[in-house]
């Protein structure tokens, strides 16, 4: 799995898509609808009606790359649907892909040494 550094962007679309599409139809979704540039080399990640499938659109610099996970069990972790998109950090994005409640997980807050 490619899994995103943490200066990449994260954003998941909180409402279903239609999954026939594909990376081409994923990327006008992300113009269309969220009026956010699909090549910026961010992480979109969607959902399927039911909670059992994920895809993942992202610009790797030389073309773009689709991700599609179906996860066994009870399913992914998704937001309440309410249109638009979430942003997520690194952490979490790992927490959704892997079926973890991504919710709960915050990442750690640190300071940066002071030069005396």
């Amino acid at each position: 799995m490619i899994f995103p550094s943490s200066t990449f962007k994260i954003y998941l679309a909180t409402d279903p898509v239609d999954f026939r599409k594909g990376m081409d139809g994923l990327a006008a979704h992300v113009m269309r609808n969220f009026d956010l540039d699909p090549f910026c080399g961010a992480f979109f990640v969607f959902r399927s009606k039911g909670s059992d499938k994920t895809k993942v659109l992202m610009w790797d610099g030389t073309g773009l790359v689709l991700i599609y996970k179906r996860i066994e069990g009870c399913g992914f972790v998704w937001p309440k649907m309410q249109g638009g998109t979430v942003t997520l950090t690194k952490a979490q994005f790992e927490a959704l892909f892997e079926g973890l409640d991504w919710g709960r997980v915050a990442t750690a807050h640190y300071t940066h040494p002071k030069i005396a």
